[in-house]
């Protein structure tokens, strides 16, 4: 900068001062561009070096236009549209870079960089084999080649490059950290393991190497060892905050009070961190200690901070900030972070099928059901492909013993609305024709109550908190059965890529995920008549029908609690709506749809029975969208509460369900205390769910098939005292008589549901059995 106008710029850049500099560099220029390709150069790549990339790409665009002669312009503005991800503006201006000099290889490796970063390896590869016969000793190049062939699918010669480039170069982390992510792929976590304590040996202060080494140690579910190693590296980088942050994730698993202790650490010592602050926003939003509305507060208060105009969340940050956003109701928000196809494409594409079940919500045209799928078989997709590569140890076939043999695969087999619908099976079990297998990854310390009675009554109740999929997936074929039923789905802690490695011969999906899961591996999907979609290809799987319902309402889990004698109505002088509903499945139309029925009934109320009732943004929300029908905050009632809900029912006259996805254990619950519900019924599964309930219960006309019909059946209702009566007092009588209520059919129905499965997989040799 040694141009007389630039000097005041220059002495600031001297004096370390470079937010100074860069703006009065920016300011001369802005007066007059005329500069010279020198000042052009110099400050772009200040710019660079501050990660001010669009910037970056605004003054080397300027300079391209004055200088299009000059290499390095070019080359800086190409890696900086890399770095914003504009692929092909990159190619372009490293393209013309090369042009003005053929010979120079740095372009020419920027390219290939680019390439790689949009996975396209054959066109990588091209170019860095090229570069790599001009300098076979540059690790850079070495290094790119191995990426090229990763992105390729060539495992093999990947690692030889990638060896290679850590042999000349033995202190490339990032090589190594490639290295240890493509042996993962190619021979699993713990060889990985071996590559990143090799990596460690030559490199033990590199802190990402630490950290690769912890993901992997998760990653293979063994989630203690990484909180040991972490703790041993206390002594050496306690007072940095990504070890905190290393440790919080962790730990939040199995004590999130701890683990927050430790996110809340790495903040501090790490303010403008945008990670961490999306990690402690996702770990108070599940925190249940203390004030749960609290802590879900100040996890939006978090989120909005962090939040910027125009920042590109990644897939996992936008998942933690959909979930809070529709959670405190704030959809304008929401709406923002993209579209429907948008947002579910990429937690589909990056492996987020937890996300996907937040979706479901989202769902408003009949295109979105079908795209819905196809994100699940995206994610179906790669995970299948994953699993290929690690087949399971082959068994000998399983000498018969006359019983066909059960798995039941839930973390959910404990005091849970899962453990709940399935106890009528464990409870009705014909040990005559039956052996049932129960496995658990539950983090919990011990055993409840629920899932203890649930393993004094099966064969084998495996629960291993510390494993990977693969390693679960060979622990179950190992017990040789011949059908497994998964109950979690994506579930926190559940395990449903097990699925993909095809543990038993005939696999089935019942119970915790309304909705496809998108393995193909899964056979069937346990339905009935009312839930199962009219279209058969809005299933992945093949449908296996129950009689009459997919579900049965078990004594333990619905036990008689009293009934206020009388409506709400007769005892308040009002009606009552209300929702008991986890806010994941509203949306603002739906809501409204609420407001305008309660509106439509003189002087009705509103209930929300729910943890984010405690929450003064929710209210907020929830009361804005109530206001614009004309129901004001004093005509609503906010309840924050989790657990202890079912008294609240007695304050509610009519519950209006939750659409386009429905209750389930919320609608049994709700008619067990004799409160009726009304629900829209769409076309997809979890459209259907509160259908079948009802259905089943004899209260089919309390189904709608439009927004419209909704509203016109829950004011028909209200209008109807009498029949409101008849239902407070019946209602439970009448799902004990029901479908619903029959346990000990149902569970027959159940297994003799299973046995025609087995035998008609036998039949086609699906089963091996030995003779």
């Amino acid at each position: 900068m040694s141009i007389d106008r630039f000097a005041a710029a220059e002495a600031a850049l001297k004096a370390g001062d470079t937010d100074e500099g860069i703006r009065l560099i920016t300011a001369e220029l802005e007066r007059d561009p005329e500069a010279s390709a020198a000042i052009y150069r110099n400050f772009a790549s200040i710019l660079f070096r501050q990660k001010a990339y669009e910037q970056t790409e605004q003054w080397a665009s300027a300079g391209t236009v004055l200088h299009p002669k000059d290499y390095d312009i070019w080359n800086i503005l190409g890696v900086a549209q890399r770095r914003l991800k504009k692929f092909d503006s990159a190619i372009r201006s490293l393209k013309q870079a090369e042009k003005i000099n053929p010979k120079n290889t740095s372009a020419i490796s920027n390219r290939g960089n680019v390439h790689n970063d949009m996975k396209d390896g054959r066109t990588a590869a091209e170019i860095f084999t090229k570069l790599v016969r001009l300098q076979p000793t540059s690790a850079d190049f070495q290094r790119g080649l191995g990426r090229a062939f990763w992105f390729s699918g060539d495992l093999e010669k990947a690692l030889m490059r990638l060896n290679l480039a850590i042999k000349l170069k033995p202190d490339m982390v990032d090589a190594w950290l490639d290295l240890a992510a493509v042996t993962s792929e190619k021979k699993g976590f713990p060889e990985a393991l071996l590559i990143l304590d090799q990596a460690l040996a030559a490199n033990p202060e590199a802190v990402r190497l630490h950290e690769a080494r912890v993901t992997s140690l998760r990653r293979s579910g063994r989630l203690r060892d990484a909180e040991a190693y972490l703790t041993s590296l206390r002594d050496r980088y306690d007072d940095e905050a990504w070890l905190h942050y290393q440790l919080g994730g962790v730990i939040s698993d199995y004590d999130r009070h701890r683990g927050n202790a430790h996110m809340e650490r790495a903040l501090d010592l790490s303010p403008d961190n945008f990670d961490y602050h999306i990690a402690l926003v996702e770990s108070l939003a599940r925190s249940r200690y203390g004030d749960e509305s609290e802590n879900l507060e100040r996890a939006y208060s978090i989120l909005n901070e962090a939040l910027k105009p125009d920042l590109e969340l990644p897939s996992s940050a936008l998942k933690v900030a959909s979930e809070v956003l529709v959670r405190l109701a704030d959809y304008e928000a929401a709406d923002k972070l993209g579209t429907f196809s948008e947002v579910g494409r990429r937690w589909a594409e990056d492996g987020k099928h937890t996300a996907l079940l937040g979706h479901l919500a989202r769902v408003k045209a009949p295109e979105d059901r079908t795209e819905l799928l196809e994100m699940h078989r995206i994610w179906g997709r790669a995970v299948a492909k994953a699993a290929n590569r690690f087949p399971l140890r082959p068994l000998p076939a399983r000498t018969s013993n006359g019983k066909i043999r059960i798995g039941f695969m839930s973390s959910d087999l404990r005091n849970h609305p899962v453990a709940y619908f399935a106890m009528p099976l464990f409870k009705q079990l014909d040990r005559s024709r039956f052996e049932v297998f129960c496995y658990s990854y539950y983090q919990g310390d011990k055993a409840d109550a629920t899932q203890e009675w649930i393993a004094g009554r099966v064969d084998g109740f495996r629960w291993i908190k510390d494993i990977n999929e693969h390693d679960a997936a060979q622990m179950i074929a190992d017990d040789q059965l011949d059908i497994l039923i998964e109950l979690g789905g994506s579930t926190h802690m559940n395990k449903l890529g097990v699925m993909a490695f095809k543990p038993a011969p005939v696999q089935a999906s019942w119970l915790g995920y309304p909705h496809s899961a998108g393995i193909e591996a899964i056979d069937y999907l346990i339905l009935d008549p009312f839930v199962a979609p009219p279209n058969r290809d809005l299933l992945v799987e093949d449908p296996m029908l129950m009689p009459h319902s997919w579900i049965a309402m078990g004594e333990r889990a619905f036990p008689e609690r009293p009934i206020t004698e009388g409506t709400p109505e007769q005892r308040n002088g009002f009606l009552t709506f209300g929702t008991a509903n986890n806010p994941y499945k509203y949306s603002y139309e739906m809501v409204q749809t609420w407001a305008r029925v309660t509106a439509s009934v003189e002087n009705a109320r509103f209930m929300f029975v729910r943890p984010e009732g405690g929450s003064p943004s929710f209210r907020k929300n929830i009361a804005a969208i109530f206001a614009k029908e004309g129901v004001g905050l004093d005509r609503l009632r906010f309840e924050d509460i989790r657990g202890a809900h079912m008294p609240f029912y007695n304050d509610i006259d009519i519950s209006l369900d939750t659409f386009p996805q429905t209750g389930g254990t919320t609608t049994c619950e709700a008619l067990w205390m004799g409160v009726p519900v009304i629900t829209l019924v769409g076309e997809a599964m979890f459209e259907r769910l509160s259908y079948s309930i009802l259905t089943n219960s004899g209260l089919a006309d309390l189904c709608a098939s439009t927004p419209g019909e909704y509203v016109q059946i829950a004011l028909k209702l209200a209008a109807d005292p009498a029949r409101r009566q008849h239902l407070r007092t019946n209602l439970r009588s009448m799902l004990k008589a029901s479908p619903l209520g029959q346990t000990d059919q149902f569970a027959a129905d159940f297994y003799e549901m299973i046995s025609g499965a087995v035998v008609r997989a036998k039949a086609a040799g699906k089963i091996p059995t030995a003779v």
